[in-house]
């Protein structure tokens, strides 16, 4: 066969699957809604919750199909973004199980609801549906129809100014890119997604999707580069099914390099991954690729075994396109076998299968036509009923309008018969009027001119005079105004600047006391745990002392008895036992030093009475106890300082509710994991006080490094590593490998 210079097309577009599959399992649960957009209806989260869990679990994910098509087909009220949430969880299912026409189907019903109150959260779920769309259409080969949906989703991204949506969207977009071989547009999109901080499963995606992209120009380094720069995000992160394409990419990327056992090793740990995950896509990739390698090493029955299970996998998921480039390849094996008989039986099922594709194509294209060409029809009838609905109405219209005018000129015809009549009488009238109103008229005007010669006289005069009195009245309400306006101008800045001070003198009050809470607080923690601390020393003396001395006393009495019989002997071992108990109290109950007691339980205690003594909430968690408790003391001591100086500042900053502390060896590394659930703090913005300074300080004296994340209203956490750490020489240390 005539190969790429780096990876076959198709081989391509199988890495590229990979890598959306992996994403898209993610997109499942990124509509975030707990805070910012609660459910309408009680319970709905609940059962959404739930149902992503299921979706998430393999073994479990067809009952959360199952389940989700229960929920959408009953006849309860249901809210729109529930009904989303279940298309979605219904749509990745059949993602998974590669049932296009389903994936489709759910997501335009998500497209077709709209009433979620909220234009942000509509935007959020309709984009997401477009990326679904445009998902489903790549899996086909159908890039034109998967490069609109995208851009509709862009498009609805840029609307509302939504990030996610934007990125996810672009992310495949530049995978169409990929596949239509645009590669210079495809890495102009994935250098953006790539630093999409805020979704990991994008960095990854876009991340690897370059390394094939550099592989595919024959830029081996830097493809490579980036393949380990993925594998490094994927294993902080413990993503196995990244892990396992990475290994697939890594292999393929190997092999064209000639290095073959590197390759092998790559390929075994993606089939390993594969089998342990369920991850059967995977499988069937990686298999073909190592089927491939042991042909070329000449180890050809395990290169037919590993093809042949492949095969299985492809019947048994109905992977008809899969089926036909094994046959190929098992074709080709058989051949370097000079074993022309099953050779030719390989190609006669490939042929077999290749006619089964077709004819499904064909059938699929036929049911197609006819639905249009019904769909068609029905359209045509529906216009032609319309139209004949409109004639009729039209024609009823016309009937009444021809009645109504009938009607009209009746009446018309009745009152002009009225009003000749009434002519007729006032012709007579008119002429009698005339001639006493001849005589009338000339009396009339000339009074008439009499008074409007009186009249324009007077409004001359009270024209005059208004003018005069406005002129007054504008100059005078001027000259007020100016000042009027000064003072206004004066008096709001003054206000202005006063509720500025006013606030800001508020927000400075608030802050101190606060602060004075926070120390108080702190006061009252550490004066408790001393408190208990005394009390404890003080009971275990007092055991020590009185209770031990006096049974001291009472076996010496005994002992200096001359009686020895059997029930003296049995009190004597008794008080001995008892003595022993007392003092083993006594010392338990002192406080705890690393130097006689274990790291461990010292920290335990210490969380414990941090709890009892405020309302947090604490969790602490160490593996392996062991190997943390046999540390050098001295690390010891530094760790729990640095431990308190993280509580104290939580107490006085954070507002939190709870707090967690986790602590592991992972070879000779100790790592400790402190969480909150406070307010955060901007870190662009915030400054190190005296407790961060003082926790990098004891850090450069044990050889450690600290990341902080920490983000507004979202909690803080602290990930401390110290490197070379030394334990006891006889201490078992946990395999991670």
């Amino acid at each position: 066969m005539k190969s790429v210079n780096y990876i076959t097309l198709s081989f391509l577009r199988k890495t590229i699957v990979l890598v959306i599959l992996f994403l898209s399992a993610s997109i499942q649960g990124q509509i975030d809604g707990k805070r910012k957009f609660p459910y309408p209806n009680k319970g709905e989260r609940e059962i959404i919750d739930e149902l992503k869990a299921l979706a998430n679990t393999p073994d479990k994910r067809e009952e959360s199909y199952i389940r989700a098509h229960k929920q959408l087909k009953k006849k309860a009220v249901k809210s729109n973004r529930f009904r989303a949430d279940l298309s979605l969880i219904l749509s990745s299912y059949f993602r998974s199980v590669s049932q296009i026409d389903s994936i489709k189907y759910y997501a335009k019903k998500i497209l077709e609801l709209n009433d979620f109150g909220n234009d942000t959260l509509k935007n959020n779920i309709h984009g997401l549906a477009c990326f679904t769309l445009g998902q489903a259409n790549s899996f086909t080969g159908l890039h034109e129809k998967s490069k609109k949906w995208y851009y509709k989703g862009i498009e609805i991204s840029q609307k509302y100014n939504d990030k996610r949506v934007y990125y996810v969207n672009s992310f495949g977009l530049a995978n169409i890119y990929i596949a239509t071989s645009e590669y210079d547009r495809a890495l102009d999109l994935l250098e953006k997604c790539q630093k999409y901080e805020e979704n990991e499963e994008i960095v990854f995606g876009s991340i690897v999707n370059i390394a094939n992209i550099y592989g595919y120009k024959e830029d081996f380094d830097k493809s490579i580069a980036y393949l380990e720069k993925a594998r490094e995000i994927c294993v902080r992160a413990n993503r196995i099914s990244c892990i396992g394409t990475i290994s697939v990419n890594l292999g393929i990327t190997y092999k064209k390099l000639g290095e073959l056992d590197k390759s092998l090793i790559s390929f075994d740990q993606a089939l390993e991954i594969a089998k342990v995950n369920n991850f059967e896509r995977m499988q069937i990739i990686g298999s073909v690729e190592k089927g491939r390698l042991l042909n070329e090493l000449n180890r050809n029955q395990e290169a037919e075994e590993i093809m042949l299970d492949a095969l299985g996998i492809a019947k048994k998921i109905g992977f008809l396109n899969e089926q036909e480039k094994i046959y190929l390849r098992l074709k080709e094996i058989a051949i370097s076998q000079n074993d022309y008989q099953k050779a030719l039986s390989y190609y006669e099922q490939y042929d077999n299968v290749s006619d089964s594709t077709r004819t499904l194509d064909k059938d699929k294209e036929i049911n197609e036509l006819e639905v249009q060409y019904q769909t068609l029809q029905k359209e045509k009838e529906i216009k032609f009923l319309q139209i004949e609905n409109t004639n009729k109405q039209l024609e009823l219209t016309n009937r009444e309008e021809a009645i109504r005018n009938l009607k009209l000129k009746q009446e018309i015809k009745n009152k002009e018969n009225e009003i000749e009549k009434k002519e007729s009488e006032n012709k007579l009238l008119a002429f009698q009027n005339t001639t006493e109103k001849a005589l009338n008229d000339n009396i009339l005007l000339k009074k008439n001119q009499e008074l409007k010669d009186a009249q324009l006289k007077i409004q001359r005069d009270e024209t005059t005079r208004q003018k005069v009195f406005k002129n007054i009245i504008l100059y005078s309400f001027l000259i007020l105004l100016i000042p009027v306006i000064g003072l206004l101008i004066t008096y709001y800045q003054k206000i202005k600047v006063q509720s500025e001070l006013n606030k800001k003198q508020e927000e400075i009050n608030e802050q101190k006391i606060t602060s004075l809470l926070k120390d108080q607080e702190l006061k009252v923690i550490k004066a408790s745990i001393e408190g208990q601390d005394k009390e404890r020393k003080r009971i275990a003396q007092e055991l020590h002392d009185s209770i031990g001395g006096n049974l001291a006393a009472i076996k010496l009495q005994l002992n200096n008895s001359d009686n020895k019989n059997e029930g003296v002997l049995k009190i004597n071992a008794q008080i001995d036992d008892t003595y022993e108990l007392v003092r083993s109290i006594s010392h338990d109950l002192i406080p705890k030093k690393f130097s006689k007691n274990n790291f461990c339980d010292v920290l335990e205690e210490y969380f414990n009475n941090i709890g009892g003594g405020s309302k947090l909430n604490t969790v602490f968690n160490a593996y392996p106890r062991k190997a943390i408790d046999s540390l050098d003391e001295t690390l010891q001591v530094e760790t729990f300082k640095i431990i308190q100086e993280l509580v104290t500042n939580t107490i006085k900053h954070a507002r939190a509710t709870s707090i967690e502390l986790q602590l592991n060896i992972v070879g000779n590394e100790l790592n400790i994991l402190f969480e909150d659930d406070g307010v955060g703090f901007d870190l662009d913005k915030n400054t190190e006080g005296i407790g961060f300074r003082n926790i990098r300080s004891r850090l450069n004296k044990i050889s450690g490094t600290i990341d902080i994340d920490s983000r507004i209203k979202r909690g803080t956490i602290i990930n401390i590593e110290i490197t070379n750490v030394i334990t006891t020489k006889d201490e078992v240390q946990p395999n991670y490998s």
